[in-house]
């Protein structure tokens, strides 16, 4: 029998198939297809079918980040297109002008156009920070964003002293504090080899108290600027406080509709994946933001492209069992942000929350948590502050979860943010939940000390040991060297623990 082969695909001649019934057709040709597999496994695709998305993404990123600059940290142009888009490879125009357009009335910023690809829309909202819109909106849909109106906390905060308001009494420093071994560190963080790691404050605490305050010139410590990933552990703070007050479980499975929606969901593999699985970036979903696809699809959509940030999440399949394998995804932080919302029940509940449970309470007044276009929090990555209130967050932990005598969150639930995941065993032990730790392989830190990272150098460093907590604020770029464990061994110099 002689076989044929048009671009790759084999067939029967036309006599031969006129002699074999359907089934047996049917049968020859799934043998035919199982015999051709191997030949076809190590086809690579060179053509970058996600182009399109690559470029509309990338004109949402400077749209947000440009909007941002400008209306949450409340920069110059020429002083966004200096640091912030610094970020980007090829940014959309110059400080002069380009294809980009920004409504100073409205506080919103477009890029993009005939020569640069999608148009991408980015507007500042109360209460939020800057929506990132669909590509198919306008302006004049600004109206229809979500606003977030929570009542002002009582007080002038530059009448109210540290750590609940702004007012810090100049104070020698302690006994214990080496003030040249100290100015050496904050000269180490700031005066940087390369101009990629571009540092924009630090501040560090002892005791409670500022004993460090630094800005770069055009910063000041009103001056908020994006978390980036640092966000992950403002949420599992909150995801604590539900989980301590019985409102969520940590070892109970998600209890989220997953999608595509199946004709039987009881039998979703994915229904074993718990509040412990995504926090430990475990879930053992199909990883999106990985391999080279960041700015291409999954969770880059909803950061700079106006999608749903809770259906993206919800789409993965299961690739892995979960608990077993680390791999770092916005889409795990998101997914238990999903779960807080149900947990919380109604919308009003749901953004309200982050405010009346913690912000307001330990004096975050600075801080704004952005959402997407449909309302829902983006707690993996978009919440926009300044370095005095991520100290303030950084105490809360120093303080063992307790603020002005009062337990905001409980020690079993620190203790589980500072427990190696599982699945990080075998390579350093050096994440716990939505928080980073010190990997084994460094000896030249305290074990105890655990910290916040986000993307260009947003860090909240905790050092038990010590009575020490260390905030740098950061917009590096390029290839991003910095290293918040190398910080604190700079910073640990010029701080004695065995004097008082």
């Amino acid at each position: 029998m002689t076989l044929y082969s048009v671009s790759g695909f084999s067939y029967i001649p036309p006599l031969l198939q006129d002699n074999l019934d359907r089934l047996t057709m049917h049968r020859f040709l799934l043998l035919l297809a199982f015999l051709a597999l191997p030949v076809h496994a190590e086809q690579t695709e060179t053509y970058d079918y996600f182009t399109a998305n690559r470029s509309m993404i990338s004109n949402g990123v400077q749209a947000v980040l440009m909007c941002n600059g400008l209306f949450t940290s409340e920069r110059t142009l020429e002083l966004v297109f200096k640091q912030e888009l610094a970020y980007l490879r090829e940014p959309v125009g110059t400080a002069e002008g380009g294809d980009y357009a920004v409504d100073w009335h409205r506080k919103a910023v477009s890029v993009g156009g005939a020569d640069s690809g999608a148009v991408v829309r980015a507007a500042f909202r109360h209460g939020i920070g800057c929506i990132v819109m669909a590509p198919e909106q306008t302006f004049d849909d600004i109206d229809s964003l979500p606003i977030l109106e929570t009542p002002p906390v009582d007080g002038d905060p530059n009448s109210i002293a540290w750590p609940n308001g702004d007012q810090v009494a100049e104070k020698p420093l302690p006994a214990n504090v080496n003030a040249t071994t100290l100015q050496a560190a904050s000269d180490w963080a700031f005066d940087r080899k390369t101009p990629q790691q571009d540092t924009l404050s630090l501040i560090v605490l002892h005791r409670g108290e500022i004993i460090l305050e630094r800005y770069a010139e055009g910063i000041d410590r009103q001056t908020r600027t994006r978390t980036w990933s640092t966000a992950k552990s403002i949420a599992v703070t909150l995801f604590g406080m539900l989980v301590d007050d019985g409102r969520m479980d940590l070892d109970a499975p998600l209890g989220i509709e997953w999608l595509p929606e199946l004709i039987s969901p009881e039998s979703d593999p994915r229904n074993a994946i718990t509040l412990r699985h995504v926090l430990n970036m475990s879930s053992g979903l199909y990883p999106v933001d990985s391999f080279r696809m960041e700015y291409a699809t999954g969770s880059g959509l909803a950061y700079w492209a106006g999608a749903s940030s809770v259906n993206g999440a919800r789409r993965r399949g299961l690739v892995r069992e979960p608990g077993t394998y680390w791999d770092y995804e916005n889409y795990d932080t998101l997914l238990a942000t999903y779960a807080m919302k149900r947990a919380l029940g109604d919308e009003a509940s749901y953004h309200q929350f982050p405010r009346l449970a913690l912000l307001d309470r330990i004096g975050m007044r600075n801080t704004l948590l952005s959402m997407d276009r449909f309302g829902d929090f983006i707690l993996s990555s978009q919440v926009y502050t300044n370095a005095r209130d991520l100290a303030r967050f950084g105490l809360l932990y120093l303080q063992n979860g307790v603020w002005d005598g009062e337990r905001l969150i409980s020690e079993d639930w620190i203790r589980f943010v500072r427990t190696p995941a599982p699945a990080t065993a075998e390579t350093g032990n050096f994440y716990g939940g939505q928080w980073w730790l010190v990997p084994d392989d460094r000896t030249d830190v305290p074990k105890d000390a655990y910290a916040t990272s986000g993307n260009r150098g947003q860090y909240v460093i905790v050092v038990p040991s010590h009575d020490v907590v260390i905030v740098r604020r950061g917009l590096d770029y390029g290839r991003q060297g910095f290293n918040r464990w190398d910080l604190t061994r700079e910073i640990l110099k010029a701080i004695s623990i065995n004097k008082r």
